[in-house]
């Protein structure tokens, strides 16, 4: 089955949806001090397909191009010397002087899976203050997009991956989710064999460490959002002198376990639903889906039930089913932008057109209008497996369906059942959860989001307690959507920005409404 909501994407699904709606791991070995490499940068190719395709960067705000460039890391840190793996990256040099460049500044924007190179060329704008001072710097991590990307089924397969029922009710409903659930696993171990035991998050830190050396930094500069929260987490605990001004926003709460994980986000998810329904019938038009917030909600639930006995046409051939319906609404909540469009895309589908409502899926899932999918879903299963020790039966989920659904009548059974995707995996995972004390480092600043419905806002403050005392700093932006600062909040985007370009640091528990 798709991967839970976890998916943990970022600003990345921002591009994706509104797009929408308006280098090969080396068999041979290490050559000499891999710190000392030379980037070759020159200008960007088209993403390719497991990048999500599309066209060239435009071209940066201001002038300039995009440079692209491959760097090599050891495939199995635990043999530096050994084969090497080639890590795509991307960037726009300082506009500002020499003089006032501080470094570079690296970007990590989720997923785990996400396309840091096709990413940040997205939101060139949204960074261009940052740009004044920086180098601004990402890349797709190993095992994503042009990094040795991992490859399981073809695109016909995963069509008929995401129409399968994710929410099974009958014992042979459960069978056929388990046994398909085998089947993806197994087309990952076969087709990727080599690259699934070495794509853990603490493998991504330490390519981000020697990626910092290789540029030329004494410290490394970070921006994580959702899933890049962790991995900059997982870095200052592996590398706490080398971190320098750092911001995690979107954040992960670095003490759960992934049923403890699944639960919150069904918490999230749902109240990111009810404040849509909310915001939906207190406007002073009509709201068409509902007269009331429990109206909007009653009236979503029944039509899921009915996808559930009968999908609808959707983008033909394929139909709407409540699998496909369920993703799309999830989509949807990533960002209060998206709301008319769920608005839209519902009101269609109680008309019988599921067009919209599986635009919005086919976003969260990495497909483009021309039926190619990206990596995304399978190297988002492949590291959080990696990283992940637990693994469930269909007898744990049936176990904790009920409290679940009480936490979301919606997306309980969804988030359940998507802790079975890990069963049967080819490689052991590494812990019940990441290790991100980091006594010692630089201050990072950590910005929670009181709506956010991927990664909960208490997240940050158990991020904070996490890093240790005098390290975390905790800001709070009252707002919706997952992530804060491309929410484009004045207050949100001012602390940021003065935190990164001028080392000021905000004090602890500040507020931005």
């Amino acid at each position: 089955m798709p991967k839970p909501i976890r998916i943990r994407a970022a600003a990345l699904t921002t591009a994706l949806v509104l797009s929408c709606l308006t280098a090969g791991c080396s068999d041979g070995a290490g050559s000499g001090d891999l710190t000392t490499q030379k980037l070759d940068w020159k200008a960007c190719p088209a993403p390719d397909e497991a990048e999500g395709g599309g066209g060239i960067p435009s071209p940066l705000p201001g002038g300039g191009a995009w440079q692209c460039a491959t760097m090599k890391a050891p495939l199995d840190w635990s043999k530096p010397k050994g084969a090497t793996i080639g890590l795509a990256l991307i960037r726009a040099k300082a506009s500002g002087t020499a003089d006032d460049r501080i470094g570079s500044l690296i970007f990590n924007f989720g997923g785990p899976g996400g396309s840091g190179v096709t990413t940040l060329p997205a939101f060139g704008e949204d960074y261009a203050a940052l740009r004044t001072r920086y180098d601004l710097v990402s890349f797709d991590p190993r095992g994503v997009g042009r990094s040795d990307p991992v490859e399981c089924e073809n695109d016909e397969q995963l069509d008929d991956y995401f129409q399968q029922d994710a929410t099974p009710e009958t014992r042979a409903e459960r069978t056929q989710l388990i046994n398909r659930t085998k089947q993806f696993n197994a087309a990952c171990e076969k087709n990727s064999k080599t690259v699934l035991p070495h794509v853990r998050t603490t493998d991504a830190a330490r390519d981000m460490d020697l990626m910092r050396q290789v540029l030329g930094d004494r410290q490394l500069h970070y921006f994580g959002i959702s899933y890049g929260t962790e991995l900059g987490g997982v870095y200052a605990h592996l590398f706490p002198k080398k971190v320098g001004r750092a911001v995690l926003d979107g954040v992960i709460d670095p003490t759960q376990d992934p049923e403890q994980s699944s639960l919150g986000q069904a918490k999230g998810f749902q109240l990111a639903l009810d404040n849509f329904a909310e915001d939906c019938t207190s406007k002073v038009t009509e709201c068409p889906i509902g007269d009331t917030p429990q109206d909007v909600k009653n009236r979503i639930a029944k039509l899921l039930a009915d996808l559930d006995r009968k999908p609808i046409p959707g983008i033909l051939p394929r139909q709407l089913t409540q699998t496909a319906a369920t993703n799309g609404i999830a989509q949807s909540l990533y960002s209060k932008d998206f709301w008319e469009y769920l608005t839209e895309g519902l009101e269609e589908a109680y008309d019988g057109d599921g067009k919209i409502l599986m635009l919005l899926s086919d976003s969260m899932n990495g497909r483009s209008q021309n039926g190619e999918y990206s990596n995304i879903t399978a190297a988002n299963i492949a590291i959080n497996c990696a990283d992940e020790k637990p693994r469930y039966t269909a007898d744990d989920v049936l176990q904790k369906l009920p409290e679940f659904r009480a936490a979301s009548p919606l997306f309980g059974d969804y988030l359940a059942w998507g802790m079975v995707s890990c069963t049967d995996w080819a490689v052991p995972g590494a812990a019940d959860h990441p290790d991100v004390s980091a006594p010692g480092s630089a201050p990072i600043l950590v910005v929670g989001n009181t709506g956010d419905p991927a990664t909960p806002y208490e997240g940050a403050r158990k991020m904070v307690e996490s890093l240790g005392k005098g390290v975390g700093i905790e800001l709070t932006y009252k707002g919706q959507g997952h992530g804060a600062y491309d929410s484009k909040n004045k207050c949100v985007q001012s602390t940021v920005n003065d935190y990164l370009l001028q080392g000021r640091t905000p004090k602890a528990g500040s507020v931005c409404t």
